[in-house]
């Protein structure tokens, strides 16, 4: 199935190939511009039109790039060990997936859309397929 636009989205011949080559050959697309030009909505079009579930991974100022993989809170650990509870013997209690490790591990193909990556540096989505 190729991209080739929607109804509330109208791709350039030159957008359509590059996504559909970051489809074909399983890699990222980095899409810049201007705020307000429609790069979160191509990636939300994108997946409603080849089927696929939509990832957004929304960066901040103070997100690092480890917590797409996952975040550990020691702190709640500890809190957990002085209370006594049983939970501090699986550390996978205290291990939230991040966006990637969710995309990483899905049963199928999804879009990540991962908003802002560097927004100090440049403005951008990565959309991964």
């Amino acid at each position: 199935m190729k991209f080739t636009g929607t109804d509330n989205y109208v791709a350039t011949e030159e957008l359509q190939m590059a996504v559909n080559a970051a489809v074909t050959l399983q890699r990222p697309l980095l899409i810049k511009g201007e705020p307000g030009t429609g790069k979160t909505l191509l990636a939300e079009e994108v997946a409603k039109a080849l089927g696929k579930p939509l990832l957004a991974w929304h960066i901040k100022s103070t997100t690092k790039a480890q917590q797409g993989l996952y975040e550990y809170d020691a702190v709640s650990r500890l809190r957990d060990s002085q209370l006594g509870s049983d939970k501090v013997q699986d550390i996978g209690n205290y291990i939230s997936k991040g966006k990637l490790w969710e995309a990483f591990t899905a049963d199928e193909q999804v879009v990540l859309l991962i908003d802002e990556i560097e927004r100090r540096i440049l403005n951008s989505q990565m959309i991964c397929y």
